[in-house]
């Protein structure tokens, strides 16, 4: 089929007035001007509408997904965490998977196509996987620190439960933590697994001072509260977050580094040189009160910098306030706060900077030839000039969503 709308914003390349894409099964054969069509293929005009790539969002975690608004913000990031595990403590089975679905559901409806979510709840995969169209990157969650069981054996638990797993649309990964509270050996044996078997793998890093101030100087409120929980300390005071990764082998291009709020000297360049990415969540970042995000650090070290939403356990919700997942939502927190920062490059962030992260660049996360068909549209009748901008500030649902070839209800 042809798709013709208004503006085509392929990402990969300018605005395309009065555009079309021409797909072919599950791919786009063809982008340009609607003039330059001739193909007898059948129609679908979209009309008054922006017509671009499905939203990558690079970081979520889909089971926490109703617990919006439980948690207010702590003076404390540890206190924070008590809370969380506490509320965790007392969800079952089917609470986990209506609330990934309920995410899942939402992330649809408001354009995004791919997910890389962490999975708390592993037993959860793959039927989740069946309730929805999306493209999921299912990253296995590890700690190690409070179940005392051996790293090899928590690696091996998660290696056979993936081997369980179809193949397709989703697919699976690693997901570490965080250098906290994941065990040393645990990093290193599951940094290894996952660049011999090419499977993603992602972490949360230097998202707090207090993590910060934990491996750079062996102290602090989250040092003195994983020491009374019997962790081995003895990795702190040795450096940066960023750096006891690269002490393990975390770092690489297959690696999603979460958050990096906080940047010793020369962390920026060690992630350039091992090619990481960095995975930014702006609504996340509001709800702790976080200091400014390095993103100027990122870009002159020409780091991949994404976007993601994290989860709602971390968005500021006011009384009687409905919150979404929603990529939409998180561009303009960034653009509230990065003013400086052009639309089209946002826009990359939540697109092909997300693709290139997941070693998936001209497959998804763009509109050009023999990428996969995950295309969105929404309503826009105004100026070419203004399509990114209009893109980034887009407010509700999409009208259309289609992925992998195939259209997707977006109610």
């Amino acid at each position: 089929m042809i798709l013709r709308a208004r503006v085509v914003l392929p990402i990969s390349r300018p605005p395309i007035e009065d555009g079309a894409v021409f797909i072919s099964g599950n791919r786009i054969a063809q982008v340009g001007a609607w003039r330059d069509f001739t193909d007898p293929a059948d129609v679908v005009d979209l009309g008054d509408a922006i017509l671009m790539p499905g939203l990558i969002n690079a970081h979520c975690h889909l089971d926490y997904t109703d617990m919006a608004g439980l948690m207010p913000p702590q003076k404390s990031f540890v206190d924070w965490i008590r809370l969380m595990l506490a509320a965790k403590s007392t969800w079952n089975y089917s609470e986990f998977a209506e609330s990934w679905i309920r995410g899942a559901h939402m992330l649809r409806r408001t354009g995004t196509t791919t997910v890389v979510d962490f999975e708390t709840v592993p037993e959860l995969l793959p039927d989740v996987w069946s309730a929805t169209p999306l493209r999921i990157i299912s990253l296995l969650e590890m700690t190690g620190v409070k179940s005392r069981r051996e790293p090899r054996a928590i690696l091996q638990d998660n290696v056979e439960h993936i081997r369980t797993l179809p193949g397709g649309r989703c697919r699976p990964g690693l997901g570490p933590h965080a250098p906290y509270s994941t065990v040393s050996e645990l990093l290193s044996l599951g940094a290894d697994m996952a660049r011999r078997r090419h499977w993603p793998l992602s972490i949360h890093v230097a998202e707090s001072m207090e993590e910060f101030e934990m491996f750079m100087k062996g102290r602090g409120v989250m040092f003195d509260w994983l020491r009374r929980n019997n962790r081995d300390m003895s990795d702190c005071g040795l450096g940066s977050p960023v750096k006891h990764l690269d002490r393990h082998g975390v770092l690489g291009e297959n690696c999603l580094a979460v958050h990096v709020n906080y940047l010793a000297p020369g962390d920026a360049r060690l992630l350039r040189k091992k090619k990481t990415s960095v995975v930014h969540c702006p609504r996340s970042h509001f709800y702790f009160g976080h200091a400014q995000f390095p993103f100027n650090t990122f870009t002159r070290e020409r780091i991949n910098v994404c976007l993601g939403t994290d989860s709602l356990a971390t968005v500021y919700k006011k009384p009687r306030q409905i919150v979404e997942l929603n990529m939409f939502a998180e561009m303009q927190a960034f653009a509230a706060r990065h003013a400086r920062v052009s639309p089209e490059t946002i826009l990359q962030m939540a697109t092909v900077n997300g693709a290139r992260a997941l070693g998936m660049a001209g497959q998804i996360g763009d509109i050009s030839e023999k990428a996969m068909a995950d295309l969105i549209a929404f309503p826009f009748d105004g100026k070419l000039a203004d399509a990114a901008e209009a893109a980034v500030h887009h407010a509700g649902d999409v009208s259309a969503s289609m992925i992998d070839g195939e259209w997707v209800p977006v109610r």
